[in-house]
Order: C-alpha cells, then sequence, then structure tokens
C-alpha cells in the first residue's frame, strides 16, 4: 500500500510541474516514473524475500543439534547477549511482531483445518537463550518415561540461569517434575515455589484450638485403640490449656504437670505436640488422611511448620504425617498445591540425619516416576536418598534393639574429644549414622533401610500403654514383616543387620517369613545376617529388672529377654534349624566391658555365652553394649570386618 502511494505520489507531482498547455506527459517523464516504481517495487520484493528466508530458518530445527541431544543427554545452547538495549532496533521490533502474527495464523489454520498445531512453533519467537530452557520443560512432560526423566536431570543439573528463569520453571513445571527435582541431589530451591500464603487468622484463635477442631473432625469409632489413646490424651491437654485460660489451675495433675511453669504461662508448643502425636497415628489410616486433608489439614499443617522454625520435635512429626498421607496416591495433588514440595526438598538439604531421612521418605513416597516401592510409618532409606542412575543390586535392612531407634543406635561413637585430642585430630566428620555415610560410599550399589519401632525399658515410659500384647516380639514380627514388604524388602538379595533385641526380632520375622508363602521372597533372597550383642539365650538386664520389679516395672519387651526362656530357646530352635537349611553366613559380635546403666548400675548387658548363636563365627570385641554397634571411625576394626562380611555374601551382586 504504502509502495502504490508513493507512486501516485510521484505521477501527481511530475503531472503538475510542467506548463499548463500540455495534455499529454513527455516520454522523458514517463520513463523517470518507471525507473522510481521499478527501483522501489524491486527493494520490496527484496526486503520481503529477506524476511520470509529469516522466518524459514528461524522455523527449522537443527537435526543436527537434537542428534548431539540424544546422543550426549545435553542441550547446546548459542551465547547470547542479554542486554535488552541490543535489540530495540526497528528491524529487530518488524522481525519479532511479523513471528507473533505468522503463528497466529498458524494456530488459527489449525483449529479452522482441525488439525493438531505443531508445538515447535510455540516457543519459535524467544530468544536464543530461552529455547534450552523451554525444550526441557516440554521434553519433561513427555509420555515417554526415558526422555521426562532425562529432562528433568538436564533441568536440576543447570547452575548458570538467572533468577527469573528459576521461576520461570517453578511457575510452568507441572507436579511429576517438581518431585523429580526436589529428589534431585544438590538441587536449587530456585526451581520451587515458596508455599502459598495462607488467610491470616484472629489473636485470639491460637493454633490449638484449629488442630482441635481438626481432630474432633476425625472418626472417634471403632478405633485402633493407640490412636484413640493418643487422641484422648490430645484434646485432654487442650482442655486443660482451655481451663487455664478461664483461670482454672490446670498444671495440677494429669500429663500437664511436669510442663507447668506459672499460672499464667501456657506452653502451647508442647500441647501442639500432643496434637500432632495423636495425628500422626490418624494419618496411618487411609480413610483418616483424606479426612485431614478434607478438613484443610494439610494448610494447616503448613502453618504450624512456618511458625516453630525453632522446633525440630514439631516439624519432624509434621513431616511424618505428610510422609503417611503421601503413600495415598490420590492425595499427591493435593500435597503439591499446599506447597509442601518445596519445604520438603528445603529439608533434604538439612545436615540431621533424623530431619533429612523424614523428608527423603515423603518425597519418595511422593516420586512414582522412579520409586515402585511405598515407604510405611518407620521405614526409612538411608541410601540412595535422591535419584541416580547408580543401579541398586541388593539391600541392607538395620534393626535396633532395646531403647534404639533408626538414626541413634547407629552413629559414630562418641569420642571426648578433651581426653583424646591425638584421636580427633585430622580425622573425618563425625558420623550421626554410619551406614548412610560409611557404608553408602564404599557400596553406592546398595539400598540401606533402617526401621523404628517404640521399646521401653518399663511401662512407666511406654508411648502407648494399650493392649501390651503389641509389644511383644511375635507382634511386631508380623507387622513388620507387612511393612517390609510394602517397601520391596525379599525382591533383591538382602543382608540383615540388627543390635541387641532386634536380632531376636530378625530372627522372628525369617521364621514367620518361611511359613508364610506370600513371604517366600524375603527368606529365599538372604543372603547373610549380622548379630551385634544379640542375646540368643537371655540378658542378665531382663533379670535385674524383674527383680526391682516395684521400681522399674519391667516392660514386655524386658520380659522376654530373660535367661533360659521357653520362648527364647524354641525361637532359637527354629531358627538354627532354619539356618542350617537355607546355608546362609551368620556373624556375630559380642561385648566384653560391662555397660554403665545410670549412675550407679555397672551391667554385662549380653554375656558371652549369650551371644553365641551356634552357627557362624562370633568375634569379641572390647566394647559395651551400647557401642557394641558403634566404630570409634571408618578404618576401626568393628566397621572394616562389618564392611567385608557385606562383601563378600553379596559379591556376586556387587561385581567384587
Amino acid at each position: 500500500m504504502s509502495v502504490a502511494a508513493y507512486c501516485i505520489f510521484c505521477y501527481r507531482q511530475i503531472g503538475t510541474s510542467g506548463p499548463a498547455a500540455k495534455t499529454h506527459l513527455p516520454w522523458n517523464d514517463i520513463r523517470k516514473i518507471a525507473k522510481v516504481t521499478g527501483s522501489l517495487i524491486l527493494g520490496g520484493f527484496v526486503f520481503i524475500t529477506y524476511e520470509v528466508l529469516s522466518l524459514k530458518k528461524l522455523l527449522q530445527i537443527d537435526t543436527q543439534a537434537i542428534h548431539q541431544e540424544k546422543l550426549k543427554s545435553y542441550v547446546y545452547v548459542r551465547t547470547t547477549s542479554l542486554n535488552p538495549s541490543e535489540y530495540q532496533g526497528i528491524t529487530y521490533q518488524a522481525r519479532k511482531e511479523i513471528h507473533k502474527a505468522v503463528r497466529k495464523i498458524l494456530e488459527t489454520e489449525a483449529k479452522i483445518f482441525r488439525r493438531p498445531f505443531n508445538e515447535q512453533f510455540s516457543t519459535f519467537d524467544g530468544e536464543d537463550h530461552e529455547c534450552a530452557l523451554w525444550l526441557l520443560l516440554k521434553r519433561s512432560q513427555s509420555e515417554d518415561k526415558e526422555v521426562r526423566l532425562q529432562a528433568v536431570q538436564d533441568l536440576a543439573n543447570n547452575s548458570h540461569w538467572h533468577d527469573y528463569q528459576y521461576g520461570t520453571v517453578a511457575q510452568t513445571c507441572d507436579q511429576r517434575t517438581a518431585i523429580g527435582l526436589a529428589r534431585s541431589k544438590d538441587i536449587d530451591l530456585r526451581f520451587f515455589l515458596p508455599p502459598p500464603p495462607l488467610p491470616k487468622i484472629k489473636n485470639d484463635y491460637p493454633i490449638e484450638d484449629e488442630l482441635r477442631l481438626l481432630l474432633v473432625s476425625l472418626p472417634q469409632s471403632g478405633l485402633d485403640p493407640c490412636v484413640q489413646y493418643f487422641t484422648s490424651l490430645a484434646l485432654r491437654e487442650s482442655s486443660q490449656t482451655l481451663a487455664a485460660r478461664r483461670g482454672g489451675l490446670w498444671c495440677f495433675g494429669g500429663n500437664g504437670l511436669p510442663y507447668c511453669e506459672t499460672l499464667s504461662k501456657i506452653p502451647s508448643e508442647t500441647v501442639e505436640l500432643f496434637f500432632l502425636q495423636a495425628l500422626v497415628q490418624h494419618s496411618k489410616v487411609s480413610s483418616h488422611c483424606d479426612k485431614i486433608e478434607a478438613k484443610g489439614g494439610l494448610q494447616l499443617l503448613q502453618r504450624i511448620y512456618q511458625l516453630r522454625k525453632d522446633s525440630a520435635k514439631i516439624q519432624r512429626n509434621i513431616i511424618r504425617i505428610i510422609g503417611n498421607m503421601a503413600l495415598d496416591e490420590r492425595l499427591h495433588s493435593s500435597i503439591v498445591r499446599a506447597g509442601w514440595v518445596s519445604v520438603l526438598a528445603e529439608v533434604m538439604k538439612s545436615p540431621h540425619v533424623i530431619q533429612s531421612s523424614h523428608a527423603s521418605r515423603a518425597l519418595a513416597n511422593l516420586d512414582r516416576d522412579t520409586v515402585k516401592e511405598k515407604y510405611p510409618d518407620g521405614v526409612y532409606v538411608l541410601h540412595p536418598q535422591y535419584r541416580s542412575s547408580q543401579p541398586i543390586r541388593a539391600d541392607i535392612l538395620f534393626v535396633h534393639g532395646l531403647l534404639g531407634a533408626a538414626f541413634k543406635t547407629w552413629r559414630q561413637q562418641d569420642i571426648d574429644r578433651r581426653l583424646d585430642k591425638k584421636a580427633s585430630e585430622g580425622e573425618e566428620d563425625y558420623s550421626q549414622c554410619w551406614p548412610k555415610t560409611w557404608l553408602a560410599s564404599d557400596c553406592p550399589a546398595l539400598r540401606i533401610i533402617s526401621v523404628e519401632y517404640d521399646t521401653h525399658l518399663s511401662d512407666w515410659k511406654t508411648k502407648c500403654p494399650v493392649e501390651a500384647h503389641r509389644k511383644s516380639i511375635a507382634y511386631r514380627s508380623n507387622e513388620l514383616l507387612d511393612k517390609l514388604r510394602a517397601a520391596g524388602i525379599g525382591d533383591r538379595p538382602l543382608v540383615w543387620v540388627s543390635h541387641s533385641m532386634g536380632g531376636l526380632l530378625v530372627k522372628k520375622m525369617l521364621v514367620d517369613a518361611s511359613k508364610n508363602p506370600e513371604m517366600d521372597k524375603i527368606v529365599n533372597n538372604t543372603r547373610g545376617i549380622i548379630f551385634y550383642s544379640v542375646p540368643h539365650h537371655g540378658s542378665q538386664l531382663a533379670e535385674y529388672s524383674i527383680n526391682a520389679r516395684y521400681l522399674l516395672f519391667p516392660s514386655v519387651e524386658v520380659k522376654e529377654l530373660s535367661k533360659d526362656s521357653p520362648a527364647l530357646k524354641e525361637l532359637n530352635d527354629d531358627f538354627l534349624s532354619f539356618a542350617k537349611d537355607k546355608k546362609f553366613s551368620v556373624l556375630s559380635f559380642a561385648e566384653t566391658l560391662p555397660t554403665h546403666i545410670g549412675s550407679m548400675i555397672k551391667l554385662h548387658v549380653v554375656p558371652l555365652e549369650s551371644a553365641k548363636l551356634g552357627i557362624g563365627d562370633l568375634i569379641p570385641v572390647d566394647v559395651n553394649h551400647l557401642n557394641i554397634c558403634k566404630p570409634k571411625k571408618k578404618d576401626a576394626f568393628l566397621y572394616q570386618r562389618t564392611l567385608k562380611f557385606i562383601q563378600d555374601v553379596l559379591a556376586q551382586e556387587l561385581g567384587d
């Protein structure tokens, strides 16, 4: 249009420039018009041809680059300046507008003719340095699982992007990608959006009131006795708090007695902890998880988590609840929308093994792309806690003993650095859990799992005093076997590592599994067992506790450890018959030093004759009962002998 208008203008100008008397244009004037018009038409044609060729080049994909990407799994990006001032020319702006117009035309055409729109045109107007980001985002949503996993890994490996690019990924990635990024090692937290803002609450409406309403809304009839116990305990503490607000003397009597400081100060954090312990029990029931989600429990837990950043215990209980709810895949979307992925990714970076392992369990239950197993409450993966290309060849299962725990039982032996300066000089960092650090480093192809269950010396301190049979070895054996099968134990070659009463539990589980066809895999894949001071024939601790029953009220666990107990003898005979038939390897360690129990009692908990199983090697070690499973350092005999046993029985799987 502009060219035609210019031609008309020139024609009129030439037509009016001559004498008025002439009615016909001279031949020379026509030649001038033809020259001007021709040059303009030719120039316009050249310009349009250049733009069409440029546009065509932009719309073409370099197949060689894609081939390189498939071979090496890298995205090659040309170095381009990010300075916007370099792209403000008229030509650049014109090209941008043309590109947008062409894309709209193509989209409209696809809609009119009902044809699929070619997705390669969806980002062609982006800058060069943006192409890799959008390509990876598109690949991360691919139906091809291998392509999808590789794209998430490539996203996680990027560390040179700008803040807005991380923000772009956080806002546009799908649920599956966000979880995959959270389970990537050394991930940049800018990949995740912060938890969504929560509505403000009134100052006179405390968190514990919301917790009470949530707990009361959950089913109260037909409950497991332990769930009922924790629920009633939390509500009782809450009612004491209400009485205190009204001027009552809440601290006299009840479980609140140890926490009372003044008649006016209410330890709200303690009350919240009671509620959370009750919710932990409820979250073990699938139908109750649905209720917690429907009543806004995920958002309430998020609020408490942000308010109690100074309380590791409260945060740990909350993440434990999230991990239990994540066992139900129907709740995954709700968990992600409530902002828990960013929280879990941050906790994964915690230097404290307990915190990071709770977060790792929750994320593993959320990650259905790479984790086929599910980890019930009390089953923790120590390695690998992140996504890894390293194939898992075998499983190592750690089972603690009386008064033990999934993490603290397996820590490095405590050293008084003031007394032993030479030992501490030049020593590697202290290990809070040597299976997670030392063993994972020496045998990266292993999946290392630790289980946790409540044990107590006395019924005074039992967490759930209801139904004593729950604390028996027989009950715990059935409970743990179900959890371990859900976690995939038995699908690979297996080595058991146990301490104290945990060894009796391992023997009971294997004997029970041998009688259950559904548990055949656990029995057939067992390659070996390590026993650290296991009282196969009873313990002196049980004798002492029973004699002092009026002081300690010995628990069921302790009573079962009585010396020459008929139940222990029967278990040992059944296990020996079973083990000799299966011919798997056994290694036993025995303590030779007495253990200090309190400030006045010195006791040899498991004598050498009780630690003698009857098969396999028995190695006495100059340590007490507590330190028999805690090596002083990585090159100590206790750890090196354990490592050698594992490598020998799994030589075929580990390739050594």
